[in-house]
């Protein structure tokens, strides 16, 4: 195992770390909106910084970045006092909790475990999971999870437990198997469209799938191209509006013309 080399700002970290729980605790006393939360009020605020999180990721610069971070963290302070308050946990036992269990999924690093690749790294993840109590391969999938991102760890964790396809043509089979199978549904004048509706998650399910076994995360792709398109009709509405007209007015020809000025503006 690799040792790192001394931190020279350890210090502050710790110093940093705790005039955070310094500030949680004078919040936690004073302000009277701190003084009202509990676990499960926070719970939604969390879901919204976690998604700004990510959207700094995307978007953002270093310093918006630094900025959300922050805000998770308090948040996970947040829970450990209340915690505290209820003598259930702290953040001691937060940390040290997640600790033992970095320690023990990671046996390559701290035990006499060999995985020298990524993939032996995640089967190992599965199998230590199990043996905490996890009996099932897909009972740690959170169920709130969105559905695309639920589906990309479904099959993550299948994988690790040795259910997969063994080449990406045999995924992309699927796929067009899948479209095939929605394309006879809803040709159909007076179509089913519950059946519909199950046909399509199956065209969904085998395209994330085909994404994974091409490393491209589905979720991020369908995020930039929301972005992509956004932008795109900004700008033609845009357009409109200085040119005194309205969208609804305009037939797709004209609008196509606004359009292919955003692509091009987008190349530049």
């Amino acid at each position: 195992m690799i040792i790192p080399p001394a931190d020279p700002k350890r210090q502050l970290k710790l110093e940093a770390f705790d005039r955070l729980l310094t500030v949680m605790d004078e919040l936690r006393l004073n302000c009277p909106w701190d003084k009202k939360q509990t676990w499960e009020s926070l719970r939604h605020l969390t879901v919204e910084e976690v998604y700004e999180l990510s959207d700094a990721i995307l978007n953002g610069t270093a310093n918006d970045l630094k900025k959300e971070l922050g805000d998770v963290l308090l948040h996970i302070v947040f829970y450990s006092r209340i915690g505290e308050e209820e003598n259930q946990f702290n953040i001691a036992d937060v940390i040290h909790s997640l600790c033992e269990k970095l320690i023990f999924r990671h046996p390559h690093i701290y035990a006499d475990v060999k995985a020298d690749s990524e993939e032996e790294v995640k089967k190992n993840w599965e199998s230590l999971k199990k043996k905490e109590g996890q009996q099932l391969t897909l009972s740690g999938v959170p169920v709130s999870l969105p559905p695309m991102v639920k589906a990309m760890r479904i099959q993550e964790k299948a994988r690790g437990a040795g259910f997969d396809w063994d080449k990406p043509e045999q995924v992309w089979e699927k796929v067009l198997e899948e479209i095939g199978e929605f394309r006879e549904i809803t040709s159909a004048a007076d179509f089913d469209k519950k059946e519909a509706e199950k046909e399509l998650g199956d065209v969904f399910f085998s395209l994330i799938n085909y994404a994974r076994f091409l490393n491209i995360n589905p979720d991020q792709a369908l995020e930039l191209t929301n972005q992509k398109f956004t932008s795109r009709f900004n700008y033609l509405e845009t357009k409109a509006i200085e040119n005194n007209k309205v969208l609804l007015d305009m037939n797709l020809e004209e609008m196509d013309i606004y359009w292919e000025e955003a692509k091009k503006l987008e190349n530049k």
